[in-house]
Formats: C-alpha cells, structure tokens, sequence
C-alpha cells in the first residue's frame, strides 16, 4: 500500500491539487514535502499533532519532510480562521517558540543527515526587500482572486489589515524558496491552508516551471464538526509542564463515543482492522477503546513511561485499582491550613476551577465533591484534620480530580 493509500484509508486527506501526479510521484520518488508551522505560543499543542503524524508517516514510507517554521510569516500572522488580528509578537518572543518547537519535533521525527530538515522562513522573509518582492512576487497575485479566499473574504467585513493581507504572498514564496533551495515539491497543511498552499503551488510552476503540488488534511474536529483539543485550561499542549501526562490522558479517556474510532485513526498507528473493531464497541465497551486511544496517543506524545502512570492514576480514581501515586497533585504547606482555608479558595489554587463563582456554580449542581460526598457549604474551611496520610483528594464533577499534599 503506498503512503498516499494509506493516508487515505486513516482519513487524513481532504483536498489535493493534482492527484493523480501527487500518487504517482509518491510511489516513484522520494519526495521531499513541507509543512508550516507559525510558532505563535511556546509549545506545539495536539492540532500541530495532525500534521505531525502525517510527516512521520510520509517519512517512514521514504520521503523526507521539512518542518517549516515560520519565524518570518509569525512576525505578520495568518488570518486563516480568525475573526481578529493575531496579537503581535516580539523577534525574540517568537525565536524563542521556534527553538521551543524544534526541540519538540525531534521527539517525532528522525533529523540525522538526509532524513528531514528543520528550517526556519526568518532566514529570507525578515530581510527582503520590499520593493523587490512586490516585483518579483506581488505581480504574480490577483487581489480580485485573493479576496475570495475564505482567510480573507472572512475578515472583510470587521476589518483586514494590509500586514495580514500579504500572508498569503509570504507563504506562497515560502514554497518557492523551499523549491529552489531543497527541491521541495508539495505542501501539506491543514484544510484552513489550502487558498494558501494553492499560491504557493501556482507560484513555482508560473515562475520556475517546475512541478509543485499541494495536499490538504483534515483538521482535528468532533462528529458534530466542532474543533477538538480545548480543555478548561486552554489548548491541549505537547509540552507536559502546560498539559500534564494525566491530563492529556484524561483528555482521550473521556472523549465522545463517535469520536473513538476517527481519532485512533488519525493521532495512533494501530492497523486499521483494529481501529474499526475497537470503533465498533457499542455501549460499556466503548470505555475499553477510550482507554487503549488514550494510552496509546499519550504513549506517542509523552513515552511508555507516563502513559502507564497515566493509565494508573486513572484507574485509581475510577476503577478502584492501580497506583493512585500518578494521580495530579499540588504541594501546599502545613501553615496554609493552620487557621483552615476556605474550600473555594483551595480549588482556585488547586486549579480545578478559574474563579469562586464559577465554583459557587458547581457546588449548586453537586459539582464540589471531597471524600465522594459533595459539598454544599461556601464558606467551609478545610484544615489539617481533614488530610488522611498528608492527602486530600478534590473532585469537580464526575471526572476531573486533583491530589492536595501537605508538606510540613
């Protein structure tokens, strides 16, 4: 089975630019192909993952990827999506996010001599010259077209700033730099991308002649088409001082039924004979590939090592076995309890809710638990006394759990 059978078959593909040509060059070459990455935060979070996953599957199928990371294009932003401008960031904010997101791919990918390449678009956006970019590059673009890009046709209405408007010049060259320096001949992206990966493709074969082609993948969403990957807290995040072990485990634990068999699919490399049995369990036993989804994507993400103290912790909490030492702890000091602290209060520093309010909230619906038993009282004081072993576990709703221990 080639790559792009496979890719296909797991559910990867949206669009393609050329498909036969893209089949067809997949199985006769090894290709070098591209993916962008705008290092707009300090951690890849699991929407990257999506693309992620696609690279080491081209890669281990012989095709060497290029993580591109856009040093130069996070200095503008990309509308793609957005119904604001992107906050601005500082050159040294967003080098920083670019060694950050390199350090993270080497986790996934192999970066030894010919295998794949990290390369950064600072090194020819941030000292073009203006003028001869417009000339060279802006003569090639229509506004007329442009404008009905759906990154662009989007924001017309609350406002497109003329920076935002020349993202899509900037990444269009990005591909005929690649092209020219590597031999790079597709760009892959999410399906958000694909107004920009067509400039692009257009791009190289108008002023270079050569063969470029594009392929779009499906973003990380829901049965109902919602986007997947937000928690309470934010993103879900590779980095596990943002997202921890657990919490990224817990986070596919607890996924919808629907969602099961469509992300062992995609974020697992079970066979896919697996991934449609496990699909297939109806009822109590849904639980059961929730599990295997959880530890597996935690096991890619994070190792075997904090996937099975992942899976311990979850099992102490909910089946009553395993190693209840994993589960999400916070540190307080004896001296924090000496006169008692009020049980709001102790959630908001655990982490378990963002303000008393919404706390007030849950206790009204039973949502506040502390030994199993809910708690009703907004002004309860939690002293020492209520720690068995230096331990007290706090619950908010049916599955969201943090260990307090005391440190004297």
């Amino acid at each position: 089975m080639s790559v792009f059978d496979t890719l296909a078959e797991r559910g990867y593909i949206e669009q393609c630019t050329h498909e036969d040509e893209i089949k067809e060059l997949l199985e006769k070459e090894k290709v070098t192909f591209y993916i962008g990455f705008d290092p707009t935060a300090d951690s890849l979070h699991v929407g990257h993952f999506i693309q992620i996953m696609v690279m080491i599957h081209m890669q281990q199928a012989g095709h060497r990827p290029i993580a591109l990371l856009g040093g130069g294009t996070a200095m503008v932003g990309d509308p793609s999506g957005r119904t604001d401008l992107r906050q601005m960031m500082t050159v040294e904010t967003i080098d920083s996010n670019v060694q950050r997101f390199k350090t993270q791919m080497s986790r996934f990918l192999d970066f030894s001599e010919g295998k794949a390449l990290a390369v950064n678009n600072a090194d020819w956006l941030r000292d073009l010259k203006y003028v001869d970019f417009l000339r060279e590059i802006g003569s090639q673009f229509s506004v007329n077209r442009m404008l009905t890009a759906d990154c662009y046709k989007n924001r017309l209405e609350k406002g497109l700033t003329f920076l935002e408007f020349n993202y899509m010049l900037m990444q269009s060259y990005d591909f005929l730099e690649l092209y020219r320096r590597y031999d790079c001949k597709m760009q892959l992206g999410g399906s958000d991308q694909w107004n920009n990966i067509l400039g692009g493709v257009e791009l190289v074969r108008r002023l270079d002649q050569g063969q470029a082609l594009g392929m779009t993948f499906k973003l990380l969403t829901t049965a109902e088409g919602n986007k997947m990957g937000k928690t309470a807290k934010g993103a879900l995040w590779i980095d596990e001082n943002k997202t921890s072990p657990y919490e990224f485990y817990h986070y596919w634990r607890n996924i919808d039924d629907a969602d099961v068999e469509n992300c062992l699919a995609l974020l697992t490399f079970l066979p896919m004979d697996e991934v449609r049995r496990l699909g297939g369990y109806k009822d109590g036993r849904i639980n059961e590939a929730k599990s295997i989804l959880a530890y597996e994507v935690t096991k890619l993400v994070h190792g075997e090592a904090n996937a099975i103290k992942a899976r311990d912790a979850e099992q102490a909490l909910f089946a009553g076995n395993g190693s209840g030492d994993n589960i999400p702890s916070v540190t307080m000091s004896a001296a924090d309890f000496s006169e008692g602290i009020n049980i709001l209060e102790l959630y908001l520093k655990a982490g378990l809710i963002p303000s008393k309010g919404e706390g007030r909230r849950l206790m009204q619906q039973n949502g506040i638990k502390i030994k199993g038993e809910a708690i009703l009282d907004f002004n309860l004081l939690i002293t020492a006394d209520d720690f068995e072993d230096g331990k007290l576990l706090l619950q908010k709703g049916k599955k969201s759990f943090k260990q307090i221990k005391i440190e004297e």
